[in-house]
């Protein structure tokens, strides 16, 4: 892979020394950047906020949808742990016959915007809590079919580095 080497936030948390790595899919999270964003939209007639962006208001019948960057902190809404290989079409980052592991995964609210469901960097449920603060990370995922890095985005429990 080429291209100019990451810095900020993109170095500290490339899966490849000096290369940058690249989403598993487009348009879902601002990167590489410093302070990395989701990508969500805003209706200007109504209000609702949406996550990812949408073409069209789920509120409203307004085709005016407008790109917003979401908020990097939120509050864990309600969470589970995924015990087992989800069914195909499922794309994790793991070897289904070598590593896999269970996983966290939530909603978290961002302010009163919008509720996301994001993978948890956490997947002891012990050391979860409805209501916690909660930040953006941006988390390795595996390899695409070329050999590049793939990153995903993930909410981790706010102030805890991983």
């Amino acid at each position: 892979m080429t291209g100019p080497r990451p810095t900020g936030y993109a170095a500290r948390h490339s899966t490849l020394p000096g290369m940058a790595a690249i989403p598993f899919t487009e348009g879902l999270f601002t990167w590489p950047a410093d302070e990395p964003r989701l990508i969500g939209s805003r209706c200007p007639v109504c209000g609702v906020t949406t996550f990812p962006v949408q073409t069209s208001c789920p509120g409203c019948p307004s085709r005016e949808m407008e790109e917003v960057l979401l908020e990097t902190h939120g509050t864990l809404w309600t969470f589970t742990t995924q015990e087992f290989r989800p069914k195909e079409p499922y794309k994790g980052p793991e070897d289904p016959e070598r590593d896999w592991q269970r996983y966290g995964v939530g909603y978290i609210e961002l302010g009163d915007a919008v509720r996301v469901e994001s993978r948890l960097t956490v997947s002891d449920p012990t050391k979860l809590h409805i209501g916690m603060e909660m930040e953006l990370r941006i988390v390795p995922f595996g390899t695409d079919g070329e050999g590049n890095a793939l990153v995903n985005f993930a909410f981790a429990p706010a102030g805890i580095e991983h």
